[in-house]
Parts: C-alpha cells; sequence; structure tokens
C-alpha cells in the first residue's frame, strides 16, 4: 500500500468485482479507501477482499446480483454496517455470457435483450439509487463503466450498445440532478482492456488486429481504467461531473 492516499478515510462500493472492477478495488484500497467488493462471483470478491486485506488495507466482499433491487440494496447496506458510510459506487457489472448472443435488431433473442438490459441498465440505476442517499449525504462521487459501443454503431451488440447509450445519459442526469449537492457522476468508455480472461483466451492475431486499431504502443490494462477510477473519487477529480471519458489508448478520438 504504496500509493498516495488520496481516499484515506472514504468508502467505496465496487459492484462487479472481475476484471476492472478488480484492479480497481486494489487500487481504491491502495489509495486509502475501504471497499466492498460485490460480484455474482462470491470466491472471486473474496479473493480480491483478502489481497487488500493481505496488504494491510481493509475490505469485504459479498455475492449479489446486478438485476436485482433486494441484492444491490443489500450489498450497499452492508457496506454501510460494515464501514459506517459510503462515498463512492463504481458500477461495473455486465453479463458477459450475454453478449455472445447479442446480434442485432433483427435477430437478437429477446431474453438476451432483457438481460442486458437488467444488468448493464436497469442494474446501473439500482447502484445509483441505492448509493445515492449516501453520495449527497457525504458529498460522494458515482462512476460507470461504460463502452465506446455507445457512439461506434456497430453492426453487432446492439443491446449492449443501448445500454451504454443508456449508462451515459444516467450520469449526466445525475450531474444535473444532484451537482450542486456535491455529488459527482461520471462515465468511462474503456478501450480494449486486456482483462486475465482475454489474455487466457484471445489468439494472438486478434490482439495484434485489436492493437491496429488503437493509436498506442500496446492495449489497455485493467490498472488503467482503475487509475482514472481512482481519480475521479478523488479531489483531483471534484471539478469533473457528467462526462463520458474515453480511456481507450486512442480509439476514438471523439470530444
Amino acid at each position: 500500500m504504496s500509493r498516495m492516499r488520496r481516499l484515506e478515510g472514504k468508502v467505496a462500493v465496487v459492484a462487479g468485482g472481475g476484471g476492472i472492477g478488480g484492479a480497481t478495488a486494489l487500487r481504491l484500497a491502495e489509495e486509502g479507501a475501504s471497499v466492498m467488493i460485490g460480484d455474482i462471483d462470491a470466491d472471486s470478491a473474496r479473493a480480491t477482499a483478502e489481497a487488500i486485506i493481505a496488504a494491510g488495507g481493509q475490505a469485504a466482499s459479498m455475492a449479489y446480483d446486478a438485476s436485482d433491487d433486494a441484492s444491490i440494496a443489500g450489498l450497499v447496506a452492508a457496506t454501510v454496517e460494515a464501514f459506517g458510510r459510503l462515498d463512492f459506487m463504481h458500477a461495473n457489472a455486465a453479463d458477459m455470457r450475454a453478449i455472445l448472443a447479442d446480434t442485432n435488431a433483427l435477430d437478437i433473442p429477446l431474453d438476451i435483450f432483457d438481460r442486458t438490459i437488467a444488468v448493464n441498465l436497469r442494474g446501473a440505476l439500482l447502484c445509483a439509487r441505492h448509493a445515492l442517499p449516501h453520495l449527497i449525504a457525504n458529498k460522494g462521487a458515482y462512476v460507470v463503466t461504460s463502452s465506446s459501443a455507445a457512439h461506434m454503431g456497430e453492426p453487432q451488440r446492439v443491446a449492449y450498445a443501448m445500454t451504454k447509450s443508456g449508462v451515459n445519459a444516467l450520469v449526466r442526469h445525475i450531474a444535473s440532478r444532484w451537482g450542486k449537492d456535491g455529488v459527482r457522476a461520471n462515465a468511462i468508455c474503456p478501450g480494449m482492456v486486456m482483462t486475465d480472461y482475454h489474455l487466457a483466451h484471445m489468439p494472438a492475431e486478434n490482439q495484434a488486429a485489436m492493437l491496429a486499431a488503437h493509436r498506442s504502443p500496446r492495449l489497455g490494462r485493467v490498472e488503467d481504467i482503475a487509475a482514472m477510477v481512482a481519480m475521479l473519487f478523488s479531489k483531483d477529480g471534484e471539478w469533473i461531473n457528467g462526462q463520458v471519458m474515453a480511456v481507450d489508448g486512442g480509439a476514438s478520438l471523439r470530444p
């Protein structure tokens, strides 16, 4: 735990603790925050919490369902019970199993569409809804993981793109409605981030093709996104509100 301690005394929820979420939980803890990691995979969330504790930080974990109102309410309540407050919410959950069948507007199975909406969009709203009373009280911040799919106009992944456009609208709404109360809300659009899953399963030729689309000498790392979340939660990010921010190695080149 050697980083600057910009989040000392603060409490964060990382809702969706795999991949980017796991790295974010570790980074927030390194910066001094107490962290609750929620994930549908209880063992994964527990392992991240144990790594934080082993490094001298404060963390807890629990299983939760990103599509279920009561489950998200329970995640927030457990955080406040464990650490006494809540300052930051990172809504990071997505059902990557559903995305494999997320095709186009003519062909997408409606159960896949409904599941994607339930996790990616409804889940982001529920994270905001249950966190907001605490964020208002503590002048806290909300960050959601979005995607460049929201503005690229892809021929596939229609449901995924629609949900990411929706979460972008959500952060602008929160900033407009509660910005004067000291609440900040922003979205991050990662580029091709090489999670452990991608490192294990993406063929080298696919990685090379993805790299060619980025204006960077490398593909993204989970730590790149974690660093942006930490900055947005800190005082360094206190004048950034209602923004959709690309962290993508120059892939999008858009304002």
